[in-house]
């Protein structure tokens, strides 16, 4: 498994808006991406600024080009970023995963819970079933 990181820096007063924009591109655009395993989005505010760093999980080099092209070490960036960004860092980092815990978000257990809530009467069956 191969981790890629971004940084980026918005001016505080628009993190929130940054931060929606972002939703709406690269972290939508990454999983619909063959070979995309996940992702953590990480931010820090620090004086009058807000740092967004983005850890993306991938399979292969080869899923990593199919979201940023043959020059996957470059930074990709969006029409909109420029108005948020106060620089367009050139560069992004690879590393390789050697251990990874498995970390579930709230939004993830709130969807598994509401799933299991309102098909346990077809996991109870298949429970049964597999008896």
């Amino acid at each position: 498994m191969i981790a890629r990181t971004w940084h980026g820096i918005v001016p505080i007063s628009k993190k929130e808006a940054y931060y929606q924009y972002l939703q709406k591109t690269g972290l939508q655009d990454y999983s619909s991406i063959k070979g995309h395993l996940g992702l953590q989005v990480l931010q820090r505010d620090e004086q009058d600024v807000t740092h967004f760093f983005l850890i993306t999980f991938w399979d292969s080099y080869e899923s990593i080009k199919r979201f940023a092209g043959e020059q996957y070490e470059k930074a990709r960036y969006y029409p909109e970023d420029h108005n948020f960004l106060l620089e367009l860092e050139p560069m992004v980092q690879h590393f390789e995963v050697l251990e990874a815990n498995q970390i579930v978000s709230i939004n993830q257990r709130f969807k598994l819970t509401n799933y299991l809530k309102s098909n346990i009467g077809h996991i109870i069956g298949l429970a049964a079933l597999i008896k």
